[in-house]
């Protein structure tokens, strides 16, 4: 009976473990629901290290004045910062006044996937 209850504290720490070793997003640059000027990059940042070569992101439009057909992706390079844990998306062109989603997805060491997304506006 010891050697179960032994077993089942270990298998807990060990998934617990695992589930903390996640990226989380912590914030961005500009902040989830923001509205001002358009930026000329976009930084997310998070809790753990990055594996860029399977960590990424898609700009999206998704609403502005007169726009009859969304979303409408938006071109971007997509890449590492200058800290490990963060993903910076810069805009090849000024974005125009209106909605934007990020779509991002973010791979730590842990190898698993974890996606979100990040809206703001332009004024």
């Amino acid at each position: 009976m010891r050697m179960i209850k032994t077993t089942a504290v270990v298998v807990g720490l060990l998934m617990s473990a695992l589930a903390q070793a996640h990226p989380k997003l912590l914030s961005s640059t500009p902040a989830e629901g923001a509205n001002g000027a358009a930026p000329n990059k976009i930084e997310l940042h998070f809790s753990k290290n990055l594996v860029t070569q399977f960590s990424g992101a898609k700009l999206v439009m998704t609403e502005m004045p007169g726009m009859a057909h969304a979303p409408m992706p938006m071109k971007a390079k997509v890449s590492g910062g200058s800290d490990p844990k963060t993903m910076v998306i810069t805009p090849l062109s000024p974005l125009p006044t209106g909605s934007y989603k990020v779509e991002w997805r973010a791979v730590s060491s842990d190898t698993h996937p974890i996606t979100g997304n990040v809206t703001f506006k332009v004024k």
